[in-house]
């Protein structure tokens, strides 16, 4: 059996423009290049074909979403491994011995791997929430917090309140595991997501942004320290690049509810949407839409109203979403690409006094689609906005400006996608 170790460092809105232009490409002593990601650019997509060297049509994570037919719910960041078809990169690596670790990465609950670490609040009945991480071996967060000497912090890792502080203490957990001999993986897989957010919140060229820059620098440093005195080698990538937000979100869900597609019930003056009679409703993820309809011969019809919508820039039939690497039972029946400088958003109203109680709070799982108005405070006090006007980053698009940045010191620069950085970290494993 081989002594490689390897920790694998991917950094969540890492694009290769936005690193050249702001710092350069090279970063302590390793030389980033840059590389295509996946279509759609999400983060569940990017690291499930990262996991399985893999496109989306042969995966099954379309999106940070599903859309679950048979109950006509869509189910946003669920964590069951199983949700990722095909088999993993480092199978054979890990049928040879060796043990395989995952920190923070989606959809890992579950995964044939050694050790696990993932946020696991428990929510009470009664409202409110207990902080907590999914672990395996049992006990492991708590002995990772004690070393950390500090607790994992959800409100900094999701929500107003998110910050460089969440990547923090998964940077320094992250040492803290390669620094037991008895724990330590031979793979580690982390996940720093320290960029994610001003980028959201105040697209690439803020000096926000640039500060977050900083941060994850500092982080990077700590790992690469860490790695080198305890004999691993590194690969760092990021999943997807965001875009500037310069224009107004497409609006699928409240285009379909005007032509009486999407139904909804008033509760107490609140607007929800009635999935089950529908006739069709967008799963809003960043620059992505996946369109479900319940009778395809509405399809042509559907297709020239979304293409008309303002900030739809492509409407994908399932022909083209096979060209583009997402074909997949998942995949929606139509899927809409937003155009440049807009994204797509999930509400289906137009006055805030329609909106579902959730609008206003942090809720990652009961909102059909993805919401990055919850990086911002709203009114009254202790919610988050409402207001998608605020949002000035986004993702999910590929090709030009949208590259994603990688390193490593053991792998060649000659990859030139995410897929391919993959199955080049397997060959190596396996050499």
């Amino acid at each position: 059996m081989s002594d490689k170790k390897l920790l694998v460092v991917q950094v969540a809105g890492l694009g290769y423009e936005f690193l050249a232009s702001t710092h350069g490409a090279e970063c302590d002593g390793l030389t980033f290049h840059p590389a295509r990601s996946v279509f759609p650019a999400l983060t569940c997509t990017a690291q499930a074909s990262f996991r399985t060297a893999g496109e989306a049509s042969q995966h099954g994570m379309v999106a940070n979403g599903i859309w679950d037919r048979r109950h006509a719910k869509p189910r946003f960041w669920e964590q069951s491994a199983a949700l990722v078809e095909g088999e993993r990169f480092w199978k054979r690596f890990r049928d040879a011995g060796h043990t395989v670790g995952m920190l923070f990465w989606q959809q890992s609950l579950g995964e044939d791997v050694d050790v696990v670490l993932s946020p696991a609040p428990i929510h009470k009945h009664h409202g409110g929430m207990i902080q907590d991480c999914y672990c395996r071996p049992v006990g492991l967060y708590d002995m990772l917090r004690g070393r950390v000497g500090r607790d994992f912090d959800l409100k900094h890792y999701w929500g107003p309140l998110a910050s460089h502080r969440s990547s923090a203490w998964i940077a320094d957990a992250t040492v803290a595991l390669l620094s037991d001999p008895e724990l330590a993986p031979d793979l580690c897989l982390t996940y720093l997501p320290v960029l994610d957010y001003d980028l959201q919140r105040f697209g690439t060229s803020h000096h926000r942004s640039r500060r977050a820059l900083e941060h994850l620098l500092e982080q990077l440093r700590k790992l690469r320290v860490c790695a080198t005195q305890h004999g691993y080698e590194i690969l760092v990538f990021g999943d997807y690049a965001l875009g500037e937000v310069t224009a107004p979100p497409a609006l699928p869900n409240l285009e379909l509810r005007k032509h009486g597609l999407l139904s909804v019930r008033s509760v107490r003056g609140m607007t929800y949407p009635d999935l089950y009679t529908s006739r069709a409703f967008a799963m809003a993820d960043h620059e992505i839409g996946h369109l479900f309809v319940r009778d395809e011969s509405e399809l042509e019809n559907l297709r020239g109203m979304m293409e008309a919508l303002p900030g739809v820039g492509e409407v994908l039939d399932r022909g083209e979403q096979a060209e583009r690497g997402v074909g997949h039972g998942n995949t929606g029946d139509l899927v809409l690409v937003a155009e440049p400088g807009s994204w797509i958003a999930y509400p289906w109203w137009e006055d805030n006094r329609e909106a579902p109680d959730y609008a206003g709070h942090v809720d990652i799982h009961s909102k059909p689609g993805y919401d990055p108005c919850e990086l911002f405070w709203g009114w009254p006090p202790g919610t988050v906005s409402r207001s998608p006007a605020r949002v000035r980053g986004t993702h999910g698009r590929v090709g030009e400006g949208r590259q994603v940045a990688w390193a490593s010191t053991c792998i060649e620069g000659g990859a030139q996608s995410l897929v391919e950085i993959a199955e080049a970290v397997e060959r190596w494993l396996g050499a």
